[in-house]
């Protein structure tokens, strides 16, 4: 019985650490931002990744404390989007200039370090 309180807790805590997610990726959309000359901020996460949680916390705060940002999300799980931009895993950060990659990363979550990609791309 222990046992099973301690998997409860621990799946009670995941949860906990999730933030709500949701894709906001349109061919459209992006190819709009691109076309606007935006610097775009695309991440990729999956339901209950506390990583991506966290790397989305940071670039939703990104996204106003920068001009000319477009950011999109998706679930790394759509195979059709996923194949578009080549990722593969979660918490995959991309940052595109002129419709040009010009930064990937995988698993960073540190602010520091992403406001530093963000800004070699302004």
């Amino acid at each position: 019985m222990k046992k099973i309180f301690i998997f409860l807790f621990f799946l009670l805590s995941l949860n906990a650490n999730a933030m709500e997610k949701e894709t906001t990726f349109s061919k459209e959309l992006f190819d709009k931002a691109q076309s606007d000359g935006k610097i775009v901020i695309v991440s990729s996460w999956v339901k209950y990744c506390t990583s991506c949680a966290s790397q989305m916390k940071v670039l939703n705060k990104a996204k106003n404390e920068f001009n000319n940002i477009e950011y999109f999300t998706f679930d790394v799980t759509n195979k059709e989007i996923a194949k578009f931009f080549d990722v593969q895993y979660q918490t995959t950060l991309l940052i595109y200039k002129n419709s040009k990659l010009v930064y990937r990363s995988i698993g960073e979550t540190s602010k520091d370090l992403i406001y530093k990609a963000i800004k070699s791309s302004i």
